[in-house]
């Protein structure tokens, strides 16, 4: 197992990071004693980093268990998240953080999270609640030792969040899909620049570039002549960033945690050669031949005047093709709408701004509308509704 130093607090950190939301389910429980032989062999192997988080059903109770059945805990660092949508009042994190600690069956956490931070608006709704003094507090009891956010959404948002607080560290979405969209390789080098670590959610979208590849593209890894596996190129592509500190993965059976453990030990930043680096190109190109809206992310036609997020609305509704409608949907839902403050296709008013910039030339006007049609149907509406009630208290 390879480890990287967090930059911010020293940590060594092992570079496969164990995400434990995917752990097998007996019924509508979890096979505890499978995830047993699967985290137990996760720690023989070198991986230090465990994320759950307290919506994950049964999990963070999972990991609770594990560890004191086998009394690894000062081996590990413990990954969990606040649940900060569920914030309405100045008591609610210390009364999710002492449930976490309870279900975790521990008396401090490593890395805290707030889950699924996506905007400066909804961290300053937090700071209103004063969320920065019970931070404060929790680290300096050490009951919380690194605190940070993850985030879905596009890049600038994630830069302004960065911005927004001192943090230890951040989670965001990358792979070899997402160069350009969600906080993408510019905001991940911007973290870094501050000094600010970097874990890595969905490397392998949730295993569909392992599973739902076209059979072009499956093609062209085996042409790569390496003999490696899709999530072994997948894995190996975010591991070539010297800017990713962690990646998680959601390993659910020992042959995946063997497998992924080979390659952590193998991986380095900056070792993938041109021709290797190459074969991820005709890759994407044929992933990408199903792609309705040539945006490339790079954000030129931002800032819409009306808060439309531009290159997010396309990505979302690109990956609605290239992966699965449920894919787009799901990405469009948490990346424009479950927010403070929205980003959805349905803000633009036409302009035309956005067009002047755009260095592809493409009709922005146009197919916002398709992203609109495509997503915003009747469903849609009820749900963004329920956000919107939630988001205001």
């Amino acid at each position: 197992m390879k480890y990287r130093t967090s930059l911010k607090s020293g940590d060594r950190l092992s570079i496969l990071g164990y995400g434990c939301m995917r752990f097998t389910r007996k019924g509508s429980s979890i096979d505890q004693d499978k995830a047993d032989k699967e985290l137990l062999l996760a720690v023989e192997k070198g991986v230090n980093y465990f994320d759950t988080a307290y919506i994950y059903p049964g999990s963070e109770v999972c990991l609770g268990n594990f560890l004191e059945k086998y009394g690894c805990r000062d081996k590990i660092n413990i990954a969990t998240k606040l649940p900060q949508y569920y914030i309405k009042k100045a008591a609610d994190p210390e009364r999710y953080f002492a449930e976490e600690l309870q279900r975790l069956k521990t008396d401090h956490v490593d890395f805290y999270l707030m889950h699924m931070l996506n905007d400066a608006a909804t961290w300053d709704r937090l700071k209103g609640l004063g969320i920065c003094e019970w931070i404060e507090e929790k680290k300096a009891s050490g009951q919380i030792r690194n605190i940070g956010f993850s985030f879905h959404g596009g890049t600038q948002r994630f830069k302004e969040l960065i911005d927004a607080y001192d943090w230890d560290f951040a989670q965001v979405q990358f792979n070899y899909m997402d160069e350009n969209s969600q906080a993408g390789i510019e905001g991940i080098r911007y973290a870094h620049s501050k000094g600010i670590p970097i874990i890595i959610m969905e490397p392998l979208r949730g295993g569909r570039l392992v599973n739902a590849l076209p059979e072009k593209a499956l093609r062209e890894f085996e042409a790569g002549g390496k003999g490696w596996s899709p999530a072994e190129w997948g894995l190996r592509w975010i591991w070539n960033h010297e800017e990713v500190t962690v990646i998680l993965s959601g390993m659910n059976d020992t042959a995946q945690v063997e497998e992924n453990t080979r390659i952590a030990d193998e991986a380095e930043a900056g070792a993938l050669s041109q021709e290797e680096l190459a074969v991820y190109d005709r890759v994407l190109a044929a992933i990408n031949a199903s792609v309705k809206v040539g945006c490339t992310g790079c954000g030129y036609c931002q800032p819409c005047p009306k808060g439309v997020d531009i290159p997010g609305c396309f990505a979302a509704y690109n990956h609605s093709y290239t992966d699965s409608y449920f894919t787009g949907m799901r990405e469009y839902f948490m990346c424009t709408t479950l927010r403070k403050v929205r980003t959805n296709a349905s803000l633009c008013v036409k302009c035309g701004k956005c067009e002047q910039h755009c260095p592809q030339s493409l009709k922005i006007r146009e197919e916002l509308v398709n992203v609109r049609r495509r997503f915003e149907n009747p469903v849609y509406k009820i749900a963004a509704g329920g956000v919107k009630f939630v988001m205001k208290y």
